[in-house]
């Protein structure tokens, strides 16, 4: 399956890998590729805000960040299909990977993978981050190949919504919610994050590379 993306990216944060203050905006338009299946043709509209506000240095703290995110996408060419038995079936989606999905590392991560995900999406999340001055492994030798410079600590809340339509009274009525913690560090100039979160539907631990937004 191939696609294109067209977007426009707006970014005046300080430090992209680790922002601690300004905002990020992104907008963007996903369709098939010409040269993709002739019978699966899908479009995607998504657009993602995120501002970052620093409470500065601490006794214990480099830095204290709060970042917020809200992200929404949207997918025009999604369809539902009536057969000829009478049952129905779902038409040019975009696929779970690049559609209006949630659950996962990414987004509502007290969920599992691709969790919900319909025509239209609407997703909201607010992070604290923590990081630490004390790194308890700075002077163990035989660990300077990691180079890790610093740990973080986050406290994370999370809501979103998928619907079968982009109407706002929709997508705000029965809202999942999740919350949760992780352990983040900075290693070879790359954040690496732990983050545990909390769901109705149970508990999830996720590792990966870079923050989620």
């Amino acid at each position: 399956m191939s696609a294109i993306e067209f977007g426009l990216l707006y970014d005046n944060t300080d430090f992209g890998t680790n922002p601690s203050f300004g905002s990020c905006q992104y907008v963007s338009y996903t369709t098939s590729s010409p040269w993709g299946d002739k019978d699966y043709d899908w479009n995607l509209w998504q657009f993602s805000a995120s501002k970052f506000f620093s409470f500065g240095e601490s006794e214990y703290a480099h830095q204290r960040v709060l970042a917020l995110n809200f992200w929404t996408a949207y997918s025009p060419s999604w369809d539902l299909l009536k057969t000829p038995n009478g049952s129905t079936i779902i038409t040019d989606a975009a696929p779970y990977n690049e559609g209006a999905t949630l659950g996962g590392f990414k987004r509502m991560k007290g969920y599992d993978f691709y969790r919900f995900h319909d025509k239209a999406a609407i997703y909201a999340t607010a992070e604290y981050r923590h990081t630490l001055k004390y790194n308890p492994i700075e002077d163990v030798q035989w660990l300077k190949f990691l180079k890790l410079d610093w740990f973080q600590l986050v406290a994370f809340a999370e809501a979103g919504r998928v619907a079968p339509e982009y109407d706002f009274g929709t997508l705000t009525d029965d809202i999942k919610f999740d919350y949760g913690v992780g352990l983040r560090a900075m290693m070879a100039g790359l954040v690496v994050r732990t983050d545990l979160a909390i769901s109705d539907e149970g508990t999830n631990m996720w590792v990966m590379v870079d923050h989620p937004f």
